[in-house]
C-alpha cells in the first residue's frame, strides 16, 4: 500500500477520524509517523487541509479520496459533533460500489458496550419527535422556551 501504488481513483492511502482531545498527542502521532515510514499516505487535517478553506467540504473530499478511511472510537468520540459527521460520510463512502472505500474500527480505551449503548441511545432519540429550531429561530426562541417551561410544569 505504499504511496507510489495508489491508483488515479485515490489521492491517500488512508484517512482517519478520530477525536483530537482524546488522541491527538501520543498515540496518533505515534500512528502517523509509522503510516509515513511505511509509505502509506494519510491525510491529516493539520497538514493537508488548505488555510482559509472551510474544513467540512475539504474534509469530506479527503474522505471520498481515502481507500482505507479507519475510525477510531474513544471516550469522547461521539461528543464531537465533527466526529460524528464524518462517520456519517465514512459509512456513506462503505456503501458506495465503485470505487469500493475498506472501513476499519478501532476502540481505544472504550469497550465495545459502550459503543453499543451509544448506538442504543442514538437510535432511540431519532425516533422521538422533536423541535426543528430552524423553523424557531428569528425571535421565536421565546416560544421554545415557553413551551419547554410549560412542559415541564405539567
Amino acid at each position: 500500500m505504499a504511496a507510489s501504488s495508489i491508483s488515479d481513483r485515490w489521492k491517500y492511502d488512508v484517512f482517519v477520524s478520530f477525536r483530537g482531545e482524546d488522541l491527538r498527542k501520543g498515540f496518533m502521532d505515534h500512528l502517523f509517523k509509522d503510516f509515513k515510514q511505511n509509505g502509506i499516505l494519510a491525510f491529516k487535517d493539520n497538514e493537508n487541509l488548505p488555510i482559509g478553506e472551510e474544513i467540512s467540504p475539504q474534509l469530506c473530499k479527503a474522505i471520498e479520496e481515502s481507500r482505507i478511511l479507519i475510525v477510531i472510537f474513544s471516550k469522547g468520540y461521539a461528543s464531537s459533533s465533527w466526529c460524528l459527521r464524518e462517520l456519517v460520510k465514512i459509512l456513506d463512502c462503505k456503501n458506495i460500489e465503485n470505487p469500493k472505500h475498506e472501513v476499519r474500527i478501532i476502540l481505544y480505551d472504550v469497550k465495545p458496550d459502550v459503543v453499543a449503548e451509544w448506538k442504543k441511545a442514538l437510535s432511540m432519540a431519532a425516533d422521538l419527535s422533536g423541535w426543528d429550531l430552524q423553523d424557531l429561530t428569528n425571535g421565536y426562541e421565546a416560544k421554545l422556551t415557553d413551551k419547554i417551561s410549560l412542559r415541564e410544569s405539567l
